[in-house]
């Protein structure tokens, strides 16, 4: 018998044979637990990786108090533009009513020497007030026998046709002028219409 086999013991293998399994079999496992531990991880990173990109507390805050104080700047800036197209509107139509002041001074110089010049006063006031609000873009209204429109009139009253100049749903009077222009009546015309005896006596609340 050789020495070899003398050294070996019943139901173990020879030697170095046993020892190279046993370690790979160890060195494998230990490699497969390595690979379930990597696979187990979170596609994000490891707790230890760096953070998720975006904006932090403080950069949104910082944005937060910007757009506050841009939105402070265009409310005062607004306020600013309102105040100055308002005093300009102002000073327009003042500046429109100064000849009408002038003409009611010149009245007043005259009244004394010519009392007829008050009349011719007063009538030029007229036409200088109703020039200076047709220009703002109210037109007077005031016409008779017109037919009746319920946008620019305002029935104050209604007359017999028969006993009138007017036809049947016309403007019979103008009680009181009105101003504005078609789709923006500043005031309607207060008339009254001419109908029907019938038509008066069967209206709807008679």
């Amino acid at each position: 018998m050789t020495d070899s086999a003398q050294n070996t013991t019943p139901g173990q293998p020879p030697p170095g044979v046993a020892a190279d399994s046993g370690a790979a079999a160890s060195a494998g496992e230990q490699t497969g637990a390595n690979r379930v531990e990597g696979s187990a991880a979170p596609a994000g990173g490891t707790p230890e990786g760096p953070p998720v990109d975006g904006p932090d507390a403080a950069e949104m805050e910082d944005r937060w108090r910007r757009a506050l104080a841009d939105l402070d700047n265009l409310r005062k800036r607004y306020a600013r533009e309102l105040g100055r197209e308002r005093a300009a509107e102002r000073e327009l139509v003042t500046s429109a009513f100064l000849p009408v002041l002038d003409t009611i001074d010149r009245a007043l110089e005259h009244a004394g020497a010519d009392p007829r010049s008050i009349i011719e006063g007063i009538r030029s006031l007229r036409e200088q007030a109703l020039a200076v609000v047709a220009g703002l873009g109210f037109r007077r209204e005031d016409e008779a026998g017109v037919p009746f429109d319920p946008t620019r009139h305002e029935v104050v009253g209604v007359v017999d046709a028969d006993h009138s100049d007017a036809a049947p749903g016309s403007v019979a009077a103008v009680v009181r002028p009105g101003y504005g222009a078609p789709g923006h009546q500043l005031r309607p015309a207060a008339v009254t219409v001419a109908q029907r005896p019938e038509t008066v006596a069967h209206r709807p609340g008679s």
